[in-house]
């Protein structure tokens, strides 16, 4: 049966005290901010929260048990616990612990990767709109910032990006791409990185695969292959997705034992707790699991896009757990008007000024949240604009991870 975060907390029951003091930081706070609280006339009820990209069901069963199994073991420093979810991580994407690299959740590896391969000298390459941490760490560290926007699909222009490779130190391309959804063939991103290489022989590329078990393109596939024969190229992932572990804070690289050296100036030795690490080695081996979320997601994700088109919005082909949508308005608008109604989408993503990025949540949010969106929508774009700019309730969600 899938878990809402409110039976997750039930069966942490009064665990959660001492789960919620293991938590792991970066080098640099990552930009999520503590979720305000709604207006008073709206306290206590229920806010639909399809913004962060989280998955609503959160962590299996096989997790949940494996997170009270470990409780006892909360008084113990994680290094055994690290090694042996690195042990199953190697399992699942069947390489030697050594090309395996933890993290406290991808992002700390996107950071360390910025830090290990960019200089003033050589900067980092990235996509307009795209996850911003890599980009927001290599302005922090004086480094330059090449954004190239997507094309009018909403997919990664690769061809654009090659043109200004020579002056990157990393490229960073998130495949799927956050926050359009879109994904790229394996065959394009081999050909790119091969073309990468051809011109720049020093630039490291970093394929974010946090959203890899969502894909259901048939030409799409992990670039995890490329990054074990290349030592100029690392694959990072992540449990907050489809694993249901967003506030946990697990993630990792795959690369070759070399690459991942290079990175570990920048990670701390010590990313996570007993707990985490033990429901990221049962959530990983969970394969059943997995594809009952995948099918969950692909029965909300079908619903809503019918919906919107309904509504006549068009969106990007979404690969993801989330879908980017032309609600044909100042998309900032448009969220403050669905969370005046207890829909919270994302913030904006410029210059995508009129697209919403709407995460699928569960089948029955997603049924009271297109009624929210068709009553908006149903108004001229000109009148949704008597709403204020994302009220201060509604900017919690700044950044997911």
């Amino acid at each position: 049966m899938p878990h809402s975060r409110r039976s997750f907390l039930g069966v942490i029951g009064a665990g959660g005290v001492a789960f919620a003091g293991l938590g792991c930081g970066t080098r640099r706070p990552v930009a999520i901010e503590p979720e305000a609280a709604p207006p008073a006339a709206q306290r206590g009820a229920e806010v639909i929260r399809i913004g962060a990209n989280e998955n609503p069901y959160g962590p299996g069963p096989s997790a949940l048990a494996a997170i009270r199994d470990s409780l006892p073991q909360a008084n113990r420093y994680a290094f055994r616990a690290m090694a042996e979810t690195i042990a199953a991580i190697g399992t699942h994407v069947g390489l030697p612990p050594a090309h395996i690299a933890l993290g406290c959740g991808s992002s700390e590896i996107l950071e360390a990767a910025v830090s290990a391969f960019t200089s003033p000298q050589a900067g980092l390459l990235t996509a307009s709109p795209t996850f911003e941490l890599p980009s927001d760490r290599a302005r922090d560290a004086g480094a330059p910032v090449i954004e190239v926007r997507v094309d009018v699909h909403g997919r990664l222009d690769l061809a654009a990006m090659l043109d200004r490779v020579a002056a990157s130190g990393l490229v960073y391309l998130c495949n799927p791409n956050n926050p359009t959804s879109t994904a790229h063939a394996a065959g394009d991103v081999q050909t790119f990185i091969e073309r990468v290489h051809a011109r720049s022989p020093r630039t490291v590329v970093l394929v974010d695969e946090a959203y890899h078990e969502y894909v259901d393109m048939p030409a799409y596939a992990t670039a995890i292959p490329l990054a074990t024969a290349d030592p100029r190229v690392l694959v990072t992932r992540t449990f907050s997705k489809i694993h249901g572990m967003a506030g946990m804070r697990v993630g990792y690289a795959v690369a070759q034992p070399a690459t991942l050296r290079r990175l570990e100036p920048w990670l701390a030795g010590l990313t996570m707790n007993v707990l985490a690490a033990a429901a990221a080695r049962a959530s990983v081996a969970d394969i059943a699991h997995i594809e009952a979320q995948r099918a969950l997601n692909r029965e909300a994700k079908a619903f809503t896009l019918a919906s919107l088109a309904r509504a006549g919005c068009t969106a990007y082909a979404s690969d993801a757990n989330f879908v980017m949508v032309d609600v044909g308005r100042d998309c900032r608008f448009f969220a403050s008007a669905c969370a005046s109604r207890l829909v919270r989408v994302a913030r904006p993503f410029p210059p995508l000024d009129h697209h919403a990025r709407i995460t699928i949540g569960t089948l029955d949010e997603m049924r009271r949240a297109a009624v929210v969106f068709a009553d908006v929508l149903s108004a001229p774009p000109d009148a949704t604009a008597r709403w204020p700019l994302l009220p201060d309730w509604l900017d919690g969600d700044v950044q997911e991870c």
